[in-house]
């Protein structure tokens, strides 16, 4: 007969990322995850004290699955790595987003995860305030993003792309010819495909904090 593996914390909140992934967060509860593990939802008492613990473990899961600068990474590179991965992140689990807005309570893997992105940002020689301003200014870009697309009305890898999306809402941009000439330009002679724009995006923010931080 084979050894069940023993419960544990990790594996309780890798479960619920499961749950969460399968049915979105609310599916998340003490029954479900246990169902997910085949044991009874008491059994999780044990581990877990209920279920906003349980949701914060999750949103600190989530911080565990970014990567984060090394310490040896100059800023930008560092900035970079963190900020794609946190996209990927973010993209691979549409519930995370609104999961780690919403809690309050830090775990260690939030703690860590500011505290390498600070570090990296201050060995660069970033000033700790303006550290902080340039971390804020990533996360709301990452966060906006991951958002944006999320939610667009159109799919370049389903069932209607960008183009197809100009076409059937060209009528309606009639009356707005700068609105219109934008989604003209954007869609007329290739495959826009909006996931291209985050590189664009955070290159021009982290041009503009090198800016910032040369006059600093």
């Amino acid at each position: 007969m084979a050894t069940r593996e023993p419960l544990s914390s990790e594996r309780i909140i890798a479960a619920a990322a499961g749950v969460a992934d399968r049915g979105g967060l609310t599916a998340v509860s003490m029954r479900s995850v246990g169902r997910a593990l085949s044991v009874e939802a008491m059994s999780l008492y044990h581990h877990v004290d209920g279920k906003e613990s349980l949701l914060d473990g999750l949103a600190d899961w989530v911080f565990a699955q970014i990567v984060l600068p090394r310490e040896s990474d100059p800023w930008r590179e560092g900035m970079e790595l963190r900020a794609r991965s946190a996209r990927e992140v973010l993209a691979a689990h549409p519930w995370a987003l609104g999961l780690i807005e919403s809690r309050s309570a830090p775990g260690p893997a939030l703690l860590r995860h500011h505290d390498a992105v600070i570090g990296c940002l201050h060995r660069g020689g970033f000033p700790l305030l303006l550290a902080s301003q340039a971390f804020s200014v990533i996360d709301a870009y990452v966060s906006g993003f991951v958002l944006t697309e999320q939610s667009l009305p159109f799919d370049a890898a389903g069932v209607e792309n960008a183009g197809d999306f100009a076409r059937r809402v060209a009528p309606a941009l009639a009356g707005y010819p700068h609105l219109a000439a934008l989604v003209g330009a954007l869609t007329s002679d290739r495959e826009y495909v909006y996931a291209d724009e985050f590189e664009v995006g955070l290159g021009m923010i982290l041009d503009q904090l090198a800016h910032r931080l040369a006059s600093s």
